[in-house]
């Protein structure tokens, strides 16, 4: 073989690695593009992705558990009115019919603006929450449906001064769908 097709081979060889190596870092770059625009998504945008259609809370502590992470996005998180309703509508879909009827859907957002003006104008947070060990979890029929009762304790912050808890008794209900549904919830006084 001639000297001049040798070294023409060997460019073509460098110039295809040269190709294959800029594809892979080009695909690789894009992939850390997309994890980085993940791990930049909002407790409030965590909490409003969610699909309740195809992945409900399967138990009375994991709708709770879901009802305390948009109270904490309530309190705690900067958004917009669209983001407020939007998450008012999603906690919404985990209460129990009864519960929602119980207000107009003006006065319930009316309510819970002035709920959360209040606390924000009180530099309240919600810095955590504990849920009822599963073992906790009283099951019971009431007027012929499955009921729970669970308990919620609150960690609420003010400003830089120390946590105060803020327990809350849940009550449950089963729908039609078989899904638990919060029935109400009230204050446990110490």
């Amino acid at each position: 073989m001639k000297r001049s097709s040798v070294i023409g081979i060997i460019i073509v060889g460098v110039i295809l690695v040269a190709v294959v190596a800029g594809y892979a870092l080009n695909l690789n770059r894009k992939n850390k593009a997309g994890e980085e625009k993940a791990v930049e998504s909002t407790a409030v945008q965590s909490v409003l992705m969610r699909n309740l259609e195809k992945n409900y809370p399967p138990t009375p502590k994991e709708v709770v558990k879901y009802y305390a992470e948009i109270t904490k996005c309530f309190y705690n998180e900067e958004y917009t009115d669209e983001e407020l309703e939007a998450m008012a509508a999603k906690i919404q879909e985990i209460y129990d019919q009864e519960l929602i009827d119980n207000k107009s859907q003006e006065d319930y957002m009316n309510d819970l603006r002035t709920e959360i003006a209040d606390m924000k104008q009180k530099k309240y947070r919600v810095s955590d929450y504990v849920l009822s060990a599963s073992v906790d979890v009283e099951e019971f029929t009431m007027d012929g449906r499955a009921c729970a009762r669970l308990y919620c304790t609150f960690k609420i912050k003010q400003g830089t001064s120390g946590i105060v808890p803020s327990m809350e008794q849940f009550i449950l209900r089963k729908d039609e769908d078989g899904h638990w549904k919060i029935l109400g919830w009230d204050l446990v006084e110490e």
